[in-house]
């Protein structure tokens, strides 16, 4: 059998697909929704893991990215909390749910002349401005369906981790060593140096 693994960002989530994050953030209601409301949601950076705080100069950044972008180009809440400042605040959930298992011949895999990994999941992502502890926006975007294959191909695998395993480099480093050891014997002629070092003629 061969082997799988399980990413998952926050197990204590509840979220079991997309569908669950983004019904959690149908509850939230900007100029309604209180910071101690999103904490009940397991929508809070000191218990979920896949919530992180921003700075209010990240908001700014993310929403006026250079001068062609003003203020008033802003949606009405994002512009609230960047006016805002210190009373702004900011949260960003980044949540992935994916299983990754390696499929194919099984024969090939183990001796690793060829892989292929089936990935499959979800990732969400949401942004929550606040402003006096009362939500001002939320915006959430994602990737409702994951599914990828990796390919992996090495016709060469095996005889490279069997000249790993021998440290076949030290053998022929030590061939050469005893070779030249050999030659060294003999009397070179003057015309024909050995060893690499250069006869100077008079």
């Amino acid at each position: 059998m061969l082997p799988s693994s399980r990413e998952v960002t926050a197990t204590n989530s509840g979220w079991q697909k997309y569908a669950d994050a983004e019904a959690t953030f149908d509850r939230i209601v900007p100029g309604k929704t209180t910071a101690a409301e999103l904490k009940a949601l397991n929508l809070d950076p000191s218990t979920n893991p896949s919530v992180a705080r921003l700075q209010t100069w990240q908001v700014r950044d993310r929403f006026i990215p250079n001068k062609l972008v003003t203020l008033d180009d802003l949606d009405t809440g994002v512009r609230i909390c960047v006016q805002a400042g210190p009373a702004c605040t900011a949260y960003e959930v980044n949540y992935v749910s994916t299983q990754s298992k390696r499929i194919g011949n099984a024969a090939l895999d183990v001796i690793k002349v060829h892989r292929e990994t089936q990935t499959a999941g979800w990732r969400f992502n949401g942004l929550i401005l606040m402003k006096d502890g009362v939500v001002v926006y939320t915006l959430t975007a994602g990737q409702p369906r994951i599914q990828q294959l990796t390919e992996n191909s090495d016709p060469l695998g095996p005889l490279q981790a069997l000249a790993s395993k021998l440290n076949l480099d030290n053998v022929a480093s030590l061939k050469n060593s005893v070779s030249g050891a050999g030659s060294s014997s003999s009397s070179p002629s003057p015309d024909s140096p050995a060893m690499g070092i250069a006869v100077l003629k008079k």
